[in-house]
C-alpha cells in the first residue's frame, strides 16, 4: 500500500483545507525541510491544481460516478480530484501510476472498502479522456464557472462589472500559476545576487509593473538559501509596486494601518532607511513577526498594536504618508490562494466595504497637510475600491485625487492604478493616491 511522500502530503492538505478552513499556501510553505525538491515541486502542483479547477474535477466525477460530489466520503472525492487531476493535467504522469496511488490513498484513510469504487471510476476515466462537462452546458455564466472553477455567483458579478470577455480572460488566469518575483533587501547586493541567479541557470527579467521588481523563470536551487540569509525577498510585483506608489522621502514619517506581515513596511524602509516606518496591528503575534522579518531583512521598522477599526492612537495629522493596504477579500489573488473563491460569499464583500470606509476614514485622520494617503487591496472588486473612494472623497472635501507614481498603463481613466493577473501577469490590485489638500 505504498503512496508517494508527495501524494500523501498533497492529500492531507486538501483534507485540511476542507475541514480546518486551513489556507494552502501557509501548509504548503510548512511542508518538512528534508522533503526531496521533486516531491515538494508536485505536492504544490498537485494542491494548487486540484483547488484551481476544483469545480470542473467534481463534474467530471460525477459523470463518472453517476452520483452527486456531495455523497461522497471527504476522502474518496479527495482522492479522485487528485486521481483526475492528474490523469488530465499531469501528462508526464503515468496513468497507471495516477489510478494505483489515489486507491492506496483511500486504504490509507481507513476507506478500504472504497478502494475498488476508486479503481473502477478512475479506469473508467482513463477510457474516456476526452470528456469535457462544459459541452452540454449552453447557458454563458453556467459554462464559464465550470470551464474555469469559479462559483457562478463570482462569475456573474464579474461579467457586470467588466464585461464578459475580461471576466473570462481573468477567470482563466486565475488558473494559471503566478510567476515568481522577488525584490532585494538592505541586505542584498542587487548585482551580486542577480549574478549568483544567472550562474545557477535562472531566466531574469526586470519587471514591468515595480521599478525594483525582478521576475525568475525556472527558479534554480539556490533561490530559497538567498530567502533564507536575507538577500532577497519574495513579493508579488503588484504588492512592491505601492512602496513606490507611497514615494517616502528622507525623514518622513510613515505609518503602515494594517502592515502584518510586513511585506510592504519593510520595503518602505529598506527604499527609504532613513525614513521613520510605524506598522501597525492588532495581534501581538503578527507584530512580532513584522519585527522578525525586518531584522532578516536590514530594515527598520516599529511595530505597534491596535485596532484600525476605531481611532488610531496618534496626533491628528502628524504623517507625512500613509498606507492604508485594507482588509479585503482577495479576488486579485486566486491564483495564489484558490480556496478563497469557495468561501467568499456576496454579504461578505458588502461587509468588507464597509469596514474600508471605515477604516479609510480613520487614516485619513493622521495625514497631514500637504501629506498623502495611499489606498489598496489586493480585490478586483469595485465596492472595494472605487466605491470606498467615491464615498470618502464626498465626505472629505479637503482630500483630492493626484497621480500615482505608476507606469501609464496600469493607471485608469479615473486616475487609479488596476493590475490583473491576464494583464500583467501580478496579483489583481486597486491603488488610490490622495492628498490632503486642508
Amino acid at each position: 500500500m505504498s503512496v508517494s511522500v508527495a501524494r500523501r502530503s498533497a492529500f492531507e492538505i486538501l483534507r485540511r483545507v476542507e475541514s480546518e478552513s486551513a489556507f494552502a499556501s501557509v501548509l504548503l510553505a510548512n511542508l518538512k525541510a528534508n522533503m526531496r525538491d521533486d516531491d515538494r515541486a508536485l505536492c504544490h502542483e498537485l494542491v494548487l491544481g486540484v483547488l484551481r479547477r476544483k469545480l470542473w474535477l467534481d463534474r467530471v466525477i460525477e459523470h463518472f460516478t453517476d452520483r452527486s460530489v456531495e455523497k461522497l466520503d471527504v476522502s474518496v472525492r479527495l482522492a479522485l480530484e487528485l486521481g483526475v487531476y492528474q490523469l488530465r493535467f499531469l501528462t508526464r504522469i503515468p496513468a497507471s501510476a495516477a489510478v494505483n496511488e489515489s486507491v492506496n490513498l483511500v486504504r490509507a484513510s481507513r476507506e478500504k472498502s472504497a478502494a475498488g469504487f476508486v479503481n473502477a471510476v478512475l479506469r473508467r476515466a482513463t477510457r474516456e479522456p476526452d470528456y469535457d462537462p462544459t459541452t452540454a452546458v449552453d447557458e454563458q455564466v453556467e459554462k464559464l464557472s465550470i470551464a474555469t472553477s469559479h462559483p457562478a455567483w463570482l462569475v456573474e458579478r464579474w461579467i457586470k462589472a467588466f464585461g464578459v470577455d475580461e471576466a473570462a480572460e481573468f477567470c482563466r488566469a486565475n488558473n494559471e500559476p503566478p510567476p515568481t518575483a522577488f525584490r532585494f533587501t538592505a541586505r542584498g547586493q542587487g548585482d551580486e545576487v542577480l549574478d549568483e541567479l544567472r550562474s545557477a541557470g535562472a531566466e531574469l527579467a526586470p519587471s514591468k509593473v515595480s521599478p525594483d521588481a525582478w521576475r525568475v523563470t525556472r527558479p534554480p536551487a539556490v533561490l530559497r538559501p538567498l530567502v533564507d540569509r536575507g538577500a532577497i525577498y519574495m513579493q508579488d510585483e503588484a504588492s512592491q509596486l505601492l512602496a513606490h506608489v507611497l514615494d517616502a522621502q528622507p525623514r518622513d514619517r510613515v505609518l503602515d494601518v494594517t502592515a502584518a506581515p510586513g511585506s510592504k513596511a519593510t520595503h518602505i524602509a529598506v527604499l527609504a532607511p532613513q525614513v521613520n516606518v510605524i506598522a501597525g496591528d492588532i495581534h501581538l503575534h503578527r507584530a512580532n513577526t513584522m519585527q522578525r522579518l525586518a531584522a532578516k531583512q536590514g530594515a527598520r521598522i516599529h511595530a505597534l498594536l491596535y485596532d484600525a477599526t476605531r481611532d488610531l492612537p496618534f496626533p491628528k495629522r502628524s504623517f507625512d504618508r500613509v498606507l492604508l493596504d485594507a482588509p479585503c477579500s482577495g479576488t486579485g489573488t486566486l491564483r495564489r490562494n484558490p480556496e478563497i473563491r469557495y468561501r467568499l460569499k456576496t454579504e461578505a464583500i458588502a461587509e468588507l466595504s464597509r469596514q474600508q470606509r471605515s477604516m479609510v476614514a480613520n487614516a485619513a485622520k493622521v495625514v497631514r497637510n500637504g501629506g498623502r494617503l495611499i489606498y489598496s487591496t489586493c480585490s478586483v472588486e469595485p465596492e472595494e475600491n472605487e466605491h470606498v473612494i467615491a464615498n470618502f472623497l464626498a465626505e472629505h472635501f479637503e482630500f483630492v485625487k493626484v497621480g500615482p507614481s505608476a507606469p501609464k498603463e496600469l493607471v485608469t481613466s479615473e486616475g487609479f492604478v488596476r493590475t490583473w493577473p491576464h494583464r500583467n501577469g501580478c496579483d489583481g490590485f486597486f491603488i488610490a493616491c490622495l492628498e490632503r489638500r486642508g
